[in-house]
Protein backbone atom coordinates (compact mmCIF):
# COMPACT_ATOMS: atom_id res chain seq x y z
CA UNK A 1 0.00 0.00 0.00
CA UNK A 2 1.03 3.81 -0.31
CA UNK A 3 0.72 6.06 2.36
CA UNK A 4 1.93 8.87 0.26
CA UNK A 5 0.19 10.56 -2.55
CA UNK A 6 0.55 12.64 -5.07
CA UNK A 7 -1.39 14.58 -7.31
CA UNK A 8 -0.81 16.38 -10.30
CA UNK A 9 1.96 18.89 -9.80
CA UNK A 10 1.90 19.31 -6.06
CA UNK A 11 5.41 18.88 -4.73
CA UNK A 12 4.31 17.81 -1.05
CA UNK A 13 2.25 14.34 -0.79
CA UNK A 14 -0.85 13.43 0.80
CA UNK A 15 -0.20 10.90 3.79
CA UNK A 16 -2.81 8.68 3.75
CA UNK A 17 -2.72 8.21 7.38
CA UNK A 18 -3.29 11.56 8.27
CA UNK A 19 -5.72 12.17 5.75
CA UNK A 20 -8.05 8.90 7.20
CA UNK A 21 -7.47 10.42 10.56
CA UNK A 22 -9.08 14.15 9.34
CA UNK A 23 -11.69 12.19 7.80
CA UNK A 24 -12.28 10.29 10.92
CA UNK A 25 -12.53 13.21 13.24
CA UNK A 26 -14.60 14.80 10.56
CA UNK A 27 -17.44 12.16 9.99
CA UNK A 28 -17.43 11.45 13.83
CA UNK A 29 -18.42 15.53 14.35
CA UNK A 30 -20.94 15.22 11.33
CA UNK A 31 -22.84 12.54 13.29
CA UNK A 32 -22.47 13.20 16.71
CA UNK A 33 -23.87 16.66 15.81
CA UNK A 34 -27.04 15.44 13.61
CA UNK A 35 -27.54 13.00 16.48
CA UNK A 36 -26.87 15.55 19.22
CA UNK A 37 -29.04 18.22 17.52
CA UNK A 38 -32.25 15.79 17.38
CA UNK A 39 -31.69 14.81 20.75
CA UNK A 40 -31.26 18.40 22.40
CA UNK A 41 -27.85 18.83 23.15
CA UNK A 42 -25.69 22.03 23.23
CA UNK A 43 -23.62 22.31 20.25
CA UNK A 44 -21.27 24.49 21.49
CA UNK A 45 -20.65 21.72 24.40
CA UNK A 46 -20.33 19.01 21.60
CA UNK A 47 -17.57 20.89 19.55
CA UNK A 48 -15.67 21.39 22.90
CA UNK A 49 -16.29 17.76 23.53
CA UNK A 50 -14.47 17.00 20.39
CA UNK A 51 -11.46 19.65 20.53
CA UNK A 52 -11.11 18.49 24.25
CA UNK A 53 -10.65 14.44 22.55
CA UNK A 54 -8.47 15.87 20.20
CA UNK A 55 -6.20 17.62 22.26
CA UNK A 56 -6.36 15.07 24.99
CA UNK A 57 -6.28 11.81 22.53
CA UNK A 58 -3.54 12.93 20.81
CA UNK A 59 -1.26 13.42 24.01
CA UNK A 60 -2.93 10.23 25.91
CA UNK A 61 -1.07 8.51 22.56
CA UNK A 62 2.16 9.30 23.04
CA UNK A 63 1.55 8.86 27.14
CA UNK A 64 1.09 5.68 26.69
CA UNK A 65 3.46 5.00 24.20
CA UNK A 66 6.14 6.75 26.58
CA UNK A 67 4.96 4.31 29.32
CA UNK A 68 4.81 1.28 26.83
CA UNK A 69 8.64 1.48 25.08
CA UNK A 70 9.57 2.82 28.35
CA UNK A 71 12.55 0.76 28.28
CA UNK A 72 13.60 1.09 24.55
CA UNK A 73 13.24 4.79 25.68
CA UNK A 74 16.07 4.90 28.26
CA UNK A 75 18.26 3.34 26.17
CA UNK A 76 17.64 6.05 23.38
CA UNK A 77 15.85 9.24 24.62
CA UNK A 78 16.15 10.48 20.87
CA UNK A 79 12.47 8.69 20.76
CA UNK A 80 10.73 11.12 22.94
CA UNK A 81 10.89 13.45 19.88
CA UNK A 82 10.15 11.32 17.41
CA UNK A 83 6.58 11.94 16.05
CA UNK A 84 6.20 9.65 13.13
CA UNK A 85 5.31 6.87 14.92
CA UNK A 86 4.25 5.95 18.36
CA UNK A 87 1.20 6.42 19.18
CA UNK A 88 -0.80 4.15 20.92
CA UNK A 89 -4.78 4.16 20.47
CA UNK A 90 -5.91 2.52 23.96
CA UNK A 91 -3.77 6.19 24.94
CA UNK A 92 -5.76 7.81 22.96
CA UNK A 93 -9.47 6.43 23.80
CA UNK A 94 -8.07 7.48 27.76
CA UNK A 95 -6.17 10.76 27.23
CA UNK A 96 -9.56 11.73 25.41
CA UNK A 97 -12.06 10.90 27.95
CA UNK A 98 -10.07 12.47 30.76
CA UNK A 99 -9.94 15.84 28.85
CA UNK A 100 -14.06 15.52 28.27
CA UNK A 101 -14.88 15.04 31.72
CA UNK A 102 -12.97 17.36 32.99
CA UNK A 103 -14.44 20.03 30.56
CA UNK A 104 -17.94 18.86 31.34
CA UNK A 105 -17.65 18.73 35.15
CA UNK A 106 -16.29 22.53 33.86
CA UNK A 107 -19.48 23.40 31.95
CA UNK A 108 -21.44 21.31 35.04
CA UNK A 109 -23.05 18.93 32.42
CA UNK A 110 -23.65 15.49 33.24
CA UNK A 111 -20.91 12.85 31.37
CA UNK A 112 -22.79 10.19 31.39
CA UNK A 113 -25.21 11.12 27.87
CA UNK A 114 -22.16 12.69 26.32
CA UNK A 115 -20.58 9.78 26.85
CA UNK A 116 -23.39 7.47 25.35
CA UNK A 117 -23.90 10.49 22.44
CA UNK A 118 -20.26 10.57 21.07
CA UNK A 119 -19.36 6.62 21.83
CA UNK A 120 -20.42 5.63 18.44
CA UNK A 121 -19.02 8.41 16.45
CA UNK A 122 -15.75 7.11 18.38
CA UNK A 123 -16.03 4.16 16.63
CA UNK A 124 -16.34 5.38 13.52
CA UNK A 125 -13.41 7.51 13.68
CA UNK A 126 -11.32 4.58 14.28
CA UNK A 127 -12.55 2.70 11.20
CA UNK A 128 -10.93 5.89 9.13
CA UNK A 129 -7.79 5.61 11.44
CA UNK A 130 -7.60 1.86 11.16
CA UNK A 131 -7.21 2.73 7.24
CA UNK A 132 -5.05 4.71 7.58
CA UNK A 133 -3.09 2.11 9.47
CA UNK A 134 -3.29 -0.06 6.53
CA UNK A 135 -2.31 2.48 4.05
CA UNK A 136 1.13 3.38 6.42
CA UNK A 137 1.39 -0.31 6.71
CA UNK A 138 1.86 -0.24 10.30
CA UNK A 139 -0.51 -2.46 13.21
CA UNK A 140 0.87 -5.44 11.02
CA UNK A 141 -0.34 -8.78 10.84
CA UNK A 142 1.29 -12.19 11.74
CA UNK A 143 2.82 -14.12 8.17
CA UNK A 144 -0.19 -16.48 6.49
CA UNK A 145 -0.54 -18.24 3.26
CA UNK A 146 -4.24 -17.68 3.28
CA UNK A 147 -5.99 -16.22 -0.04
CA UNK A 148 -6.89 -13.26 2.46
CA UNK A 149 -3.33 -12.23 2.95
CA UNK A 150 -1.48 -8.84 1.94
CA UNK A 151 1.77 -8.22 0.84
CA UNK A 152 3.27 -4.43 1.28
CA UNK A 153 6.22 -3.00 -1.07
CA UNK A 154 6.57 0.33 -0.05
CA UNK A 155 5.41 0.33 3.72
CA UNK A 156 8.33 2.08 6.17
CA UNK A 157 6.59 0.26 8.96
CA UNK A 158 5.68 -3.69 7.76
CA UNK A 159 8.23 -5.85 6.26
CA UNK A 160 7.62 -5.77 2.48
CA UNK A 161 7.22 -8.77 0.21
CA UNK A 162 5.98 -10.84 2.81
CA UNK A 163 2.31 -11.81 2.77
CA UNK A 164 0.56 -10.75 5.95
CA UNK A 165 -2.55 -10.98 7.92
CA UNK A 166 -4.13 -7.73 6.94
CA UNK A 167 -5.38 -7.15 10.66
CA UNK A 168 -5.65 -3.48 9.89
CA UNK A 169 -8.93 -4.01 7.29
CA UNK A 170 -10.21 -6.87 10.24
CA UNK A 171 -9.82 -4.14 12.81
CA UNK A 172 -11.43 -1.03 10.81
CA UNK A 173 -14.17 -3.50 9.94
CA UNK A 174 -14.65 -4.57 13.37
CA UNK A 175 -14.96 -0.64 14.18
CA UNK A 176 -17.57 0.44 11.08
CA UNK A 177 -19.69 -2.32 12.44
CA UNK A 178 -19.02 -1.77 16.15
CA UNK A 179 -20.82 1.66 15.13
CA UNK A 180 -23.37 0.61 13.29
CA UNK A 181 -24.71 -1.80 16.55
CA UNK A 182 -24.34 1.46 18.94
CA UNK A 183 -26.20 3.41 16.36
CA UNK A 184 -29.15 0.75 16.21
CA UNK A 185 -28.90 0.42 20.21
CA UNK A 186 -28.93 3.92 20.73
CA UNK A 187 -32.13 3.80 19.22
CA UNK A 188 -33.34 2.05 21.32
CA UNK A 189 -33.22 4.39 24.15
CA UNK A 190 -31.80 2.44 26.44
CA UNK A 191 -30.64 3.11 30.24
CA UNK A 192 -28.14 5.83 30.25
CA UNK A 193 -24.22 5.10 30.24
CA UNK A 194 -25.13 1.54 28.70
CA UNK A 195 -24.09 2.45 25.07
CA UNK A 196 -21.01 3.49 25.92
CA UNK A 197 -20.75 0.40 28.03
CA UNK A 198 -21.60 -1.38 24.88
CA UNK A 199 -18.54 0.31 23.35
CA UNK A 200 -16.13 -0.74 26.09
CA UNK A 201 -17.54 -4.54 25.72
CA UNK A 202 -17.42 -5.37 22.10
CA UNK A 203 -14.06 -2.73 21.41
CA UNK A 204 -12.25 -4.62 24.16
CA UNK A 205 -13.27 -8.06 23.04
CA UNK A 206 -12.96 -7.17 19.18
CA UNK A 207 -9.31 -5.75 20.36
CA UNK A 208 -8.03 -8.47 22.38
CA UNK A 209 -9.02 -11.41 19.84
CA UNK A 210 -7.31 -9.11 17.34
CA UNK A 211 -3.95 -8.70 18.82
CA UNK A 212 -3.35 -12.50 18.44
CA UNK A 213 -3.35 -11.69 14.91
CA UNK A 214 -0.44 -8.95 15.03
CA UNK A 215 2.83 -8.93 14.77
CA UNK A 216 4.08 -5.79 15.36
CA UNK A 217 5.56 -4.72 18.57
CA UNK A 218 3.20 -3.37 20.90
CA UNK A 219 4.51 -4.28 24.36
CA UNK A 220 3.91 -7.47 26.66
CA UNK A 221 3.25 -8.93 30.10
CA UNK A 222 3.97 -12.11 30.13
CA UNK A 223 1.89 -14.15 26.66
CA UNK A 224 -0.58 -11.00 26.72
CA UNK A 225 0.31 -7.73 24.41
CA UNK A 226 0.01 -4.23 26.26
CA UNK A 227 -3.14 -3.86 24.69
CA UNK A 228 -4.52 -7.37 25.48
CA UNK A 229 -3.54 -6.52 29.10
CA UNK A 230 -6.38 -2.82 28.67
CA UNK A 231 -8.14 -4.55 27.31
CA UNK A 232 -9.16 -6.94 29.76
CA UNK A 233 -9.86 -3.76 32.11
CA UNK A 234 -11.92 -1.80 29.46
CA UNK A 235 -14.54 -5.22 29.05
CA UNK A 236 -14.32 -5.39 32.63
CA UNK A 237 -15.14 -1.34 33.34
CA UNK A 238 -17.87 -2.10 29.94
CA UNK A 239 -19.42 -5.07 32.20
CA UNK A 240 -19.73 -2.88 35.25
CA UNK A 241 -21.11 0.51 33.61
CA UNK A 242 -24.23 -1.75 32.05
CA UNK A 243 -24.83 -3.26 35.24
CA UNK A 244 -24.23 -0.16 37.09
CA UNK A 245 -25.68 2.23 34.60
CA UNK A 246 -29.34 2.12 36.19
CA UNK A 247 -28.35 3.36 39.67
CA UNK A 248 -25.51 5.86 38.56
CA UNK A 249 -28.42 7.76 36.80
CA UNK A 250 -30.66 7.51 39.74
CA UNK A 251 -27.82 8.84 41.58
CA UNK A 252 -26.97 11.46 39.45
CA UNK A 253 -30.91 12.88 39.77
Amino acid sequence: MYNDITIGSLTLPFHMYGVMIAAGFFMALLVTLRRGRREGFDEDIIYGIFFCAIVGGMAGTRILYYIVDLPAILKNPSILWNFKNGYVVYGGIIGGALVSYGYLRRKGQAFLPHFDLVMPAVALAQGFGRLGCFFAGCCYGRGTDAWYGITFHNSNYAPNGVKMIPTQLISSAGDFIICGILLFYAGKKPQTGRVAALYLLLYGAGRFAVEFLRNDYRGSFGPLSTSQLISIGVVAGGAALYLLAPRMKRSAR
